[in-house]
């Protein structure tokens, strides 16, 4: 059997950017396996602009964005086989993949980078009543189909959900020559980056309509028509407020799911807020010399904070598979983050002062729109850091940094606690 030193499982940008942190961490033998036909991922779809500010200070497009991260992979002679599905993981490490010119094969590695990145909701999730007629799609397959396979999906069209997928494709379908009639989104606030509204809806003149969901798909072999309808405070349809739009299109921008189902085969313990791993200071699962990066370990607002987040993933797989990372001894260390009062999550969940480099950024989403608010973070009982925001909204990101330096002077600390309040 086969053995490599890395094996990551996606060639999106996330697998890309832990390929190279692990490479330029002194690591010989990495490999990448990509389902699709090439690497990059669910950036060769994305043909508008907006990657990149962070981390080249330019804004690109996602196939540029994707094709830095490509150059320096064939540059640096990392392997990877494109078209290749992975079947199977163990957790003694052993991979299973097959494509069409290999067949099926078992490999060994020493550590293994899951970066599967994540898949839409589909309509089955939803329970929207109706016929089943063609002419409805989700946003991102809407996306690959005009930006890659060259194919129109429709021309009069209904947008449900208002994550940024849905709200690029407003634009993308409208300077395509389709009429984007309406977005219509269930919460009372946008999933989407604030940029996203304004540049993809405002800037064309297509209505957000806060608060409502499709009660109604009417067509039987071809989608012909929706309603919407305002929703309460329960998410249910206010009798009386139903509109209806005559369209042969709708595209489902309702959510994604992070693709976790080789991380449940090892048992990889998940946070059922994002239905992503949950893991320590080091991108570690809880499964040793299992690490998780990207959109499989939390959906991510910008892709510069994949590629960040992954080069930390790759990185400490390096120094687990060359000796250098210290593993579990240090547990009686490990410092727990709780995320309350309006925080949903954060990632990382645990850290060991230990093991962490001088700092550590931890991410996380608020639950609702928060205006004149503050971040603040406790060490067990005592406020350290009580940060002011003039808005947080659930579709952009939100970040803390950690200080080793600052950790040490709290030895018995057991909780660190994030959270939002009012003063």
């Amino acid at each position: 059997m086969k053995s490599y030193e890395i094996v990551i499982i996606g060639g999106g940008p996330a697998g890309l950017a832990a390929a190279l942190a692990a490479k330029e961490s002194g690591v010989g033998s990495i490999l990448i396996l990509e389902r699709d036909r090439e690497l990059g991922g669910i950036l060769n779809q994305c043909i508008h602009n907006g990657f990149g500010l962070h981390t080249f200070k330019e804004e690109l497009t996602g196939p540029e964005y994707a094709y830095r991260f490509i150059e320096k992979v064939l540059e640096q002679k990392i392997e990877y086989k494109l078209n290749t599905m992975v079947m199977d993981i163990t957790q003694s490490k052993i991979v299973t993949y097959m494509n069409r010119t290999e067949g099926m094969v078992h490999i060994q590695a020493k550590a293994i980078i899951l970066a599967m990145g994540c898949r839409e909701r589909p309509r089955g999730a939803l329970n929207i009543p109706g016929f089943r007629p063609a002419g409805i799609f989700s946003a991102g397959t809407a996306q690959r189909l005009v930006n890659m396979e060259g194919y129109m999906p429709g021309r009069e069209v209904v947008i449900l959900g208002s994550g940024d997928i849905g709200l690029i494709m407003a634009r993308r379908m409208t300077l395509e020559g389709a009429h984007v009639k309406v977005v219509a989104e269930i919460m009372p606030y946008s999933g989407g980056l604030k940029r996203n509204i304004v540049q993809c809806l405002d800037d064309f003149g297509i209505p957000l309509r806060l608060s409502h969901t499709i009660v109604d798909i009417r067509g039987v072999e071809r989608v012909e028509g929706v309603t919407i309808a305002q929703v309460d405070e329960h998410m249910k349809p206010v009798p009386g407020t139903e509109e209806d739009y005559d369209c042969d299109t709708i595209l489902l921008s309702v959510g994604l799911i992070p693709e976790n189902e080789l991380s449940n085969k090892i048992n990889v313990q998940m946070n059922a807020v994002t239905s992503g791993p949950v893991v320590n200071e080091s991108l570690e699962t809880n499964v040793e010399g299992v690490f998780a990066c990207g959109n499989v370990l939390h959906v991510h607002d910008l892709v510069d904070y994949v590629s960040e987040e992954a080069a930390l993933a790759g990185k400490n797989a390096a120094k687990y598979v060359l000796g250098k990372f210290s593993g579990q001894e240090n547990s009686a260390h490990t410092i727990t983050l709780e995320a309350v009062d309006g925080v949903r999550y954060t990632v990382p969940k645990t850290v060991n002062i230990g093991r962490m480099e001088d700092t550590v950024k931890v991410r996380f989403r608020v639950g609702n729109v928060f205006k004149d608010s503050y971040v603040s973070v406790y060490y067990d009982d005592e406020r350290v850091l009580h940060r002011k925001k003039i808005i947080m909204a659930p579709g952009e990101m939100e970040d803390i940094t950690l200080d080793r330096k600052k950790l040490l002077g709290y030895p018995d600390l057991k909780k660190i606690t994030v959270k939002i309040e009012k003063e």
